[in-house]
């Protein structure tokens, strides 16, 4: 039996991906059938979050064991073949029109392999300036008050703020909690102040997300940070920076319509000093490799990113890969200690490593601090052992029942069934809240977040369900209240963008009835008090939001979050899911899972094929 007919029989190519192998075989009859079945995994593996497939390790991607080819005689057959492109070095664009690229024992589509390699080379422009030292001096009396710990390099944030002050590319990473955003509001009043000192227009800053949500999130923290920083005695002229609005990265690249390109590119870069982009561990690979050539030359690009959640859902693991080349960020480097000594002061003994030789000169800065939670929920001790993959300590934790806010429902498959009333109570109440941009305050208190969208535990079918015991309880009481699937109380989620609207990927909205008893979908405005309102039958696409996949719910948070794990293994699990899920609550943590499965997960890295580590130079 041939491999590719081996890989049809166990499921694994799409119907695309077996289209492209036939299609090569079409065009040329005397296709080896080992390079036909590498062209299905390779494009196989996109569909799946890879950038490509490993030729030389196929055992560690699929479950499946079918004969593979013998690892180097099938790189020789690769080599041989007209269909596969083989580049002499990797920071040179693929050779002829080949629809395959071979390279470091990975095989791309080569649109994948020269996105990896415009990201890398992009990457190392925006890192490669000289350091900025013009004006260090002159901020360290600003840099006290905003950073009153700083001394000695010890307070991570005073240092992820100092560095970014010096580069042009910083990647400041961390869990919920450990003060990503405050830290950069502090870095803008600072890049403000220096600008001011050097007698230049203050800078033109560009807040982004990947997702809607988490771009108005990053927003509103540095709105809050601002009143804060304005309590504080921070004139008013160094918070103006501050007050800039957060964008999607579609929307600030500018979509091009019936087009995967954008209006801002290498070309024509953004016109922007500055751009922070929160939820990095979210973008996939042709975004952030369009994001970083649109980024001008001179402005600073900082990435702030929890490398403990799930990567993105589309191709490529980019905030790991750029890390893995960057370090782990724990020290500083000997040279940035000493360009910031007015700011840090000289450094404690062993806070320094000596530079490193490396083609890739960003830098990080991890922040060490607690998760973010409140004086109900004890999350940190769970979320460590979960990020270790440390099962043991996991269930003694959860069993112990010593964690406040945190509830362990063992074996629980069906919180719907078990917990009922107390769900629907939530949920009821989003219909009786006095109007719109109160229903929509609401609607963050509570969501039930699952691994799976299809089958009896997946989003699809407990929304339905939801659905169908929200819309008996409205009948009792509205029987006009509901029409064309949409009714009075219906939480929704939009699953495109949608720049007519305004409406993103990721944007929560509800259904209420007007004044008038018609049915008008409302989803959050500039100003939370004022809702904009939509006619339900012009929405772009969506679903119901009572259940959401733990991928959907990342750059989200909700006050309490029930997590219901799959009642059955499941190739999706890894603790990286798990650690996602249950940092998206603020308040309260319900974890519906039986223990041999929550074993399993925190057992599996969400693993990503990828080379860009290796291309930007990771040891």
């Amino acid at each position: 039996m041939s491999l590719l007919e081996a890989l049809r029989r166990a499921g694994v190519p799409r119907t695309v991906d077996e289209a492209l192998a036939l299609g090569l075989r079409r065009l040329d009859p005397a296709t080896p059938d080992a390079v036909a079945a590498a062209a299905a995994l390779a494009s196989w593996a996109v569909s799946a979050g890879h950038a490509a497939f490993p030729v030389d390790d196929p055992r560690g991607l699929l479950e499946q064991e079918p004969d593979w080819p013998e690892a180097e005689a099938w790189r020789r057959e690769l080599q041989a073949s007209r269909w596969v492109a083989c580049p002499p070095a990797a920071d040179v664009e693929a050779p002829g029109q080949a629809p395959l690229v071979l390279e470091h024992g990975l095989l791309y589509l080569r649109r994948y392999r020269e996105y990896e390699r415009r990201l890398a080379a992009g990457l190392r422009r925006l890192g490669g300036g000289t350091p900025e030292m013009d004006g260090i001096a002159g901020l360290a009396s600003l840099f006290a008050r905003l950073f009153p710990q700083a001394a000695g390099g010890e307070d991570r944030q005073a240092r992820a703020a100092a560095v970014a002050l010096l580069h042009r590319l910083v990647l400041v990473t961390g869990g919920p909690g450990t003060g990503k955003t405050t830290t950069i509001a502090r870095l803008l009043v600072l890049l403000a102040a220096r600008a001011r000192l050097l007698g230049r227009p203050p800078p033109r800053i560009a807040l982004a997300a990947p997702t809607g949500r988490a771009a108005e999130r990053m927003a509103e923290s540095l709105r809050r940070a601002a009143q804060l920083l304005a309590g504080e005695g921070i004139e008013e002229a160094l918070l103006e920076p501050l007050a800039a609005s957060g964008s999607t990265l579609h929307r600030l690249l500018g979509p091009v319509p019936d087009s995967p390109q954008f209006r801002h590119h290498a070309d024509h870069p953004l016109d922007v000093d500055v751009v922070v982009v929160d939820e990095a561990s979210m973008i996939d690979l042709p975004l952030m490799a369009k994001l970083v050539e649109a980024v001008p030359e001179g402005a600073r690009l900082v990435l702030l990113g929890d490398p403990d959640q799930l990567p993105s859902v589309e191709a490529g693991d980019v905030l790991g890969g750029i890390l893995a080349a960057a370090g782990d960020g724990l020290r500083l480097a000997e040279t940035d200690a000493q360009a910031l000594r007015p700011l840090l002061g000289s450094p404690a003994a062993g806070a320094t490593e000596p530079d490193r030789a490396t083609p890739f000169p960003a830098r990080h800065v991890r922040l060490l601090r607690g998760l973010r939670q409140s004086e109900a929920l004890d999350l940190a001790p769970l979320a460590g052992a979960v990020r270790d993959g440390d099962a043991a300590g996991a269930l003694a934790l959860l069993r112990g029942g010593g964690l406040s806010g945190v509830h362990f429902h063992e074996g629980l498959g069906d919180p719907l069934q078990a917990r009922r009333e107390a769900l629907l109570a939530h949920w009821n109440a989003l219909a009786e809240a006095a109007g719109p941009a109160e229903a929509l305050a609401l609607a963050g208190r509570l969501r039930l977040l699952t691994v799976l969208r299809e089958g009896p535990q997946g989003a699809r079918t407990l929304n339905a369900r939801i659905e169908a015991l929200l819309v008996e309880r409205l009948a009792q009481h509205r029987p006009r209240a509901a029409a064309d699937g949409f009714f009075h109380g219906r939480l929704l989620l939009v699953t495109e963008n949608s720049y007519r609207h305004r409406l993103f990927n990721g944007d929560i909205g509800i259904c209420l009835e007007d004044g008038d008893g018609t049915l008008v979908a409302w989803f959050p405005g500039a100003d939370p008090a004022s809702p904009r309102a939509f006619h339900p039958a012009t929405l772009p696409a969506h679903e119901s939001a009572f259940a959401m996949t733990v991928h959907k719910a990342q750059g989200s948070e909700f006050d309490e979050v029930w997590l219901l794990l799959p009642a059955r293994p499941n190739r999706v699990l890894s603790r990286e899911l798990v650690y996602t899920g249950l940092t998206r609550a603020r308040h309260a943590l319900h974890l519906c899972a039986d223990a041999a499965i929550l074993e399993q997960a925190l057992a599996r890295h969400a693993r990503r094929v990828t080379g860009l580590a290796w291309r930007l130079g990771a040891p």
